[in-house]
């Protein structure tokens, strides 16, 4: 926390100045500036691989489709001669974070940049950190044209966080910041919250809860807990079954991919601080820990599925059957990635069309509304002390 004030306040006093010089810091490159020329956006767009460029064409349509589903028509209340309507405005301008640097998450882009896009924001900045050449990959770069990224800037960790909450020389202030990242970038959301809008999930560190019977495979169960582990230290990874063959299996399946994985330090930074294998009773006593848990993605594998997923309390996103993997709801599914974490799931939601709209009710009310409601107002009102509250309805009653 300290760390991240002390960021906040130095990108606030001194702004591009203050990246340019944290870069170097933290991510021991140093900048001419932070901002990415459109060109080089579009650029990389043509020279990524085909195959990735239409993996994330793919990807891109379900995401628009599925947030085009969001959408609800506009609803009338009326009542007692008042007429109230809802108007829905998007913000100016939102603000996306992606994770980068040693990784690469052009899923992210997506999942951040085009809910806001269907939202109708009309100006979607992002933020990402710079690799070791100093530069954002091209599958990065590709997924921010496909998703329509107005802006783009080589900046990462708390320090982007602040730049977009206060704006800079550069970089234009956000009305909302979004997107995952590490602990200092979910605390910086969290400092800037009483400046700017964000979501009130926090999309910290992957996590995963899995859920599964002898009915599954142990591997398949297995890399299921690997894949979210994969993603780095901070998260969780648990295994809760009522079989406890299983779960020796499933431990032992999890060790030999573990040590067959290019990213074993990261799976093992993981599992080494938040990995679990959980004994229960039966499949009912699984949700219960489950829902203390709150975890990012549940896998319930089990033939039961349909049964245990109508206890699902607190859960980010649910991934029911063998055939249903989190990593389909990290990629191609539709829904956003950017999942609630850190128990968050207790009372936040995945992100959404709705994290990047305004609701506005509008009031109409008629001369026979005001004679109706006039004595509600006025008594209520002279219980709280405000006369002028009821004044301003006595006034306008028919027998004035």
């Amino acid at each position: 926390m300290d760390s991240v004030r002390s960021i906040i306040s130095r990108v606030r006093q001194d702004g591009d100045r203050a990246l340019i010089e944290l870069t170097e810091i933290f991510d021991k490159v140093r900048l001419a500036t932070v901002a990415v020329d459109a060109a080089e956006i579009e650029g990389a767009y043509n020279r990524i691989d085909p195959g990735l460029r239409s993996a994330l064409e793919f990807a891109a349509e379900s995401i628009r489709g599925y947030h085009r589903l969001e959408f609800e028509p506009d609803k009338v209340f009326e009542a007692n001669g008042l007429r109230v309507s809802q108007k829905t405005v998007p913000v100016d301008v939102a603000g996306c974070y992606v994770p980068g640097g040693k990784a690469r998450y052009p899923s992210s882009v997506l999942m951040t940049a085009i809910p806001a896009k269907v939202a109708g924001v009309k100006t979607v900045i992002l933020c990402v950190p710079p690799g070791p050449n100093g530069k954002v990959d091209d599958a990065t770069l590709a997924a921010a044209w496909i998703a329509g990224v107005d802006h783009l800037y080589c900046v990462g960790g708390a320090q982007a966080v602040a730049a977009m909450a206060y704006g800079t020389e550069t970089i234009r202030r956000a009305d909302v910041i979004v997107g995952p990242g590490n602990i200092y970038v979910s605390v910086a959301k969290r400092e800037v919250a009483q400046d700017v809008g964000v979501p009130s999930s926090f999309a910290g560190p992957s996590e995963v809860v899995v859920i599964s019977d002898a009915t599954v495979e142990p591997e398949w169960a297995a890399v299921d807990v690997v894949v979210q582990a994969e993603h780095g230290p901070d998260g969780l990874a648990w295994f809760i079954s009522w079989d406890e063959a299983l779960i020796d299996e499933v431990s032992e399946k999890v060790e030999a991919i573990v040590n067959a994985s290019p990213r074993r330090r990261e799976i093992e930074a993981t599992l080494g601080e938040g990995g679990y294998a959980v004994l229960v009773r039966d499949g009912i006593q699984a949700m219960d820990v489950a829902n203390a848990i709150a975890p990012e993605h549940l896998e319930i594998l089990c033939d039961s599925n349909l049964e245990l997923a109508k206890y699902v309390k607190n859960a980010g996103a649910v991934f029911l059957g063998r055939y249903s993997p989190a990593s389909l709801g990290d990629y191609v599914a539709g829904p956003s990635h950017v999942l609630p974490t850190y128990g968050s799931a207790r009372y936040g939601s995945a992100l959404r069309v709705g994290d990047f709209i305004k609701h506005i009710h509008v009031v109409e009310a008629t001369q026979d509304g005001i004679d109706v409601v006039a004595p509600y107002v006025g008594a209520i009102s002279r219980a709280e002390g405000l006369d002028a509250h009821e004044m301003s309805v006595e006034m306008r009653r028919s027998n004035a």
